[in-house]
């Protein structure tokens, strides 16, 4: 199989490409019969035994950032020109291609988590859960310094910053225990089992960029890719130095996957723990994905150069009145951004350890004294990644009606934005089903339908109770 590194950059660069961690559903921490609550804290279990309905039990897809497609994409201001455009065309001015950038790192995080089977059951003095997981997670940081050398060319010098953009997908599979240890304390924990399908790491570090001649612009820097994945090589090609009779360079121009397979192997621990300080207050704590996967090969490219010749990003045309795809702006990047990165393959360098991100959770929960059926909740999150890490608080009001039915309504801030998010959970005898979102999905790019903003969250599961 022949796949384009290119264009997945292209992608990112524009916030195409995504973001997804084991994602959870934040907004049913404190709903009390919500099947999967023991994936934020391993010391929750049901009042019912349930085992999923394959590949359907919980559906988790998050994608969470500082900017987005809105920020990226522009209506074309050419009387008769395309639809949409990118920020760089000549004709949108610099303050406005630039204006929903932050002046730091722009982040976009995404997470995907299908659970494949999952079961849980009262015996051994406590409540239990096996789950067989398939997990994704892709992160981009991109300064801002990347997006003003990309549109500004108006300097002649720019300390672009660092790069990073990273991928995995694995699966596990967890067994969970837990139990009560007296009347105010409950415990559980978790121990996971990772099989690695394969993780991707680019980092560029201190980029600068500075004017050579007309154009021309040279580019220094750190580059530094890893990927482990079997079957896994770097496609490299010659090419000539832009400065006449300089010669000619090696550059990698591709990947080729040969075959898949497992990549890696690792463990995790999810650690937990609920408190009843009283019939009113309850509080809670839990680190969940404390662990690592160690990977049994690592084909590693770095910049040929500390210096190289780069002639600049140009506009690319999005769609057009005939109805083009938005894939073609990784099309039309992708050269540009191979030439920037300009990548030589080192060879498999053999294994690496890498971590799979942590996640620590704080709660506090009140029930009102005169009306049992309302609780109001508070939720402290910090996801431990990196240059992709982040926080968020979250308060929520829950209501359940009836013995069958409850949800509820709540408000974040997070280190990319403020969201309003929901849950309902229906769970008559023999059945659940439950949908909610951490962030209402917003306005759509028009003829696309991709999210103008790049904080968008749906979670949804049917399971068999008794």
């Amino acid at each position: 199989m022949n796949l384009s590194y290119r264009h997945i950059l292209a992608a990112a660069m524009i916030a195409v490409g995504g973001t997804m961690t084991a994602q959870t559903l934040n907004s049913a921490y404190f709903t009390d019969e919500y099947t999967f609550r023991h994936t934020m804290n391993p010391a929750y279990g049901n009042e019912d035994n349930y085992v999923s309905v394959p590949a359907l039990g919980n559906i988790n897809v998050k994608m969470q950032g500082n900017y987005g497609l809105g920020d990226i994409l522009f209506d074309n201001p050419t009387p008769g020109g395309k639809r949409l455009t990118t920020f760089m065309h000549p004709d949108i001015s610099v303050s406005d291609a630039l204006g929903g950038l932050g002046t730091g790192n722009n982040r976009v995080l995404a997470d995907v988590n299908m659970t494949v089977l999952s079961a849980g059951f009262k015996a051994f003095g406590g409540y239990n859960t096996v789950e067989l997981n398939t997990r994704v997670n892709v992160g981009t940081s991109l300064p801002y310094g990347l997006f003003e050398f990309a549109k500004n060319i108006g300097n002649n010098n720019y300390d672009i910053g660092d790069i990073n953009i990273n991928t995995q997908a694995f699966a596990e599979l967890a067994f969970g225990h837990s139990r009560q240890i007296n009347e105010k304390l409950r415990v559980g924990a978790k121990l996971k089992f990772l099989f690695g399908a394969g993780r991707a790491d680019l980092r560029m570090k201190g980029m600068k960029a500075e004017l050579a001649s007309d154009k021309k612009w040279i580019v220094s820097g750190q580059a530094e890719a890893n990927v482990s994945m079997s079957g896994f090589t770097y496609i490299s090609e010659m090419k000539d130095y832009e400065s006449e009779g300089a010669g000619q360079y090696e550059a990698i121009n591709d990947i080729d996957i040969d075959g898949a397979g497992l990549a890696g192997f690792g463990m995790a621990v999810d650690l937990g723990g609920v408190y009843k300080i009283n019939d009113d207050w309850t509080v809670s704590a839990s680190l969940i994905d404390l662990g690592f996967i160690s990977w049994s090969s690592n084909a590693r490219a770095v910049n040929a150069a500390d210096k190289f010749e780069f002639d600049g990003f140009h506009d690319v045309a999005v769609s057009s009145s005939k109805g083009d795809k938005l894939d073609d702006i990784s099309d039309g990047y992708a050269d540009q951004i191979t030439d920037f990165i300009n990548l030589k393959d080192q060879g498999d360098t053999g294994g690496r350890t890498t971590g799979i991100g942590a996640t620590l959770n704080f709660g506090a929960e009140y029930t009102l004294p005169v009306y049992k059926k309302v609780k109001f909740g508070a939720l402290s999150t910090t996801r431990i990644r990196g240059a992709y890490s982040w926080t968020e608080g979250r308060i929520s009001a829950n209501y359940t009606p009836l013995k069958w039915l409850d949800g509820g309504v709540n408000f974040a801030v997070n280190s990319f934005a403020a969201s309003m998010g929901w849950v309902l959970n229906i769970h008559p005898k023999g059945y659940n089903f439950f949908i909610g979102m951490d962030h209402i999905l917003g306005k759509t790019a028009k003829g696309v339908c991709v999210p103008l903003s790049s904080n968008a969250h749906v979670a949804l599961g049917m399971n068999i109770t008794w």
